[in-house]
């Protein structure tokens, strides 16, 4: 285990929370319960019918199950959904159809209380995943959209925060515009500071470095840039930025020496969902770096969406980060 991870672990034991995971279909899901469970890391509930979560034969004792579909509280997260959604025509009938979904319910779960967050996608796609949290928990106050990132650790590296980078959005914006992209950097500072402690200096990525190249992409970041410092002028945040010149010290000096953060960024903000998705996948496989992601950004409560690649040990470790996204929204 990595101490990124050591790090999360401690720090969710220091404040537990209690987690949503509905995927009680899957062995990787109750492999991983077990595990919080028995580190100490959170509380944790698992969805599904009686069934689904025997068959994989997985010691769950001291773990709290719910079938949804005979679930105690089912009237009232069917009201409570209903009175929600009543403005785009829900009815309690048609909330009780829904929460036979174990993402809804569990979403319900978070919005009355009886959870702090969820994290599911071992099985489920992405978009819905994300669906009945935007519908019910919806995005945090001041914020218009979600968006994602990744915790990359890249080993004997001392660039960035000796190695430790937040990149971003690398699942969810497909081609974010210019209000958008800032809305991301900004998001993006916070769960660096949420997640790996610090101060955030953030790049917004181009081919371009001050203007050196033009073009409508250009003028997107550069107008990102000013977007998000009128937004977060606390914020150490400068663009646009070529990669090379935002984080090697020699370049960024040579390439934007009045910037603040040129040679020195450790969160890195492209331009496109496409630009980071190959960037954060190049990085880990070439330069075997640690990717702990997507971590959810921008909703009222965390729900976090994994891999359907991922194994059991990553699912413990996005627990133990939602667990302190749930710390650090409490302390808002």
């Amino acid at each position: 285990m990595s101490q990124f991870l050591d790090d999360m672990i401690a720090q969710a034991k220091a404040d537990k929370k209690t987690i949503v995971l509905p995927e009680g279909n899957d062995i990787r899901t109750l492999k991983a319960a077990r595990s919080v469970v028995d580190q100490g890391i959170a509380d944790v509930i698992v969805l599904g019918t009686p069934e689904e979560i025997a068959a994989h034969g997985v010691d769950l004792a001291g773990i709290t199950t719910i079938d949804p579909a005979s679930a105690a509280d089912r009237d009232e997260l069917a009201a409570a959904l209903a009175e929600r959604r009543k403005n785009k025509g829900m009815t309690v009938e048609k909330a009780q159809e829904l929460l036979n979904d174990v993402l809804y319910y569990g979403t319900m779960m978070i919005y009355c209380g009886k959870a702090d967050g969820m994290v599911t996608g071992a099985v489920h796609a992405t978009g819905d995943v994300l669906r009945p949290a935007l519908q019910i928990i919806k995005t945090a106050p001041g914020v218009k959209n979600v968006s994602s990132a990744f915790v990359m650790i890249v080993p004997d590296c001392e660039l960035g925060d000796h190695g430790r980078f937040v990149f971003a959005d690398c699942a969810v914006n497909d081609d974010p515009d210019a209000e958008k992209l800032a809305q991301i950097a900004v998001a993006s500072a916070a769960t660096f500071k949420a997640l790996l402690g610090g101060e955030p200096r953030v790049a917004m990525l181009s081919y371009s470095s001050y203007g050196s190249a033009k073009g409508h992409l250009v003028d997107k970041v550069q107008e990102a840039t000013r977007m998000a410092k009128e937004a977060a002028p606390e914020l150490q945040l400068d663009g646009e930025l070529q990669l090379d010149a935002a984080i090697v010290p020699e370049v960024g000096a040579l390439k934007a020496p009045s910037s603040p953060v040129a040679g020195k960024a450790n969160v890195l903000v492209f331009p496109s969902l496409e630009a980071a998705n190959i960037g954060y996948k190049l990085v880990q496989r070439l330069g075997k770096a640690e990717a702990y992601g997507p971590v959810t950004q921008g909703l009222a409560a965390p729900v976090n969406d994994l891999s359907r690649g991922c194994s059991a040990e990553d699912i413990v470790g996005v627990v133990a980060i939602t667990c302190i996204q749930a710390q650090a929204m409490a302390r808002a």
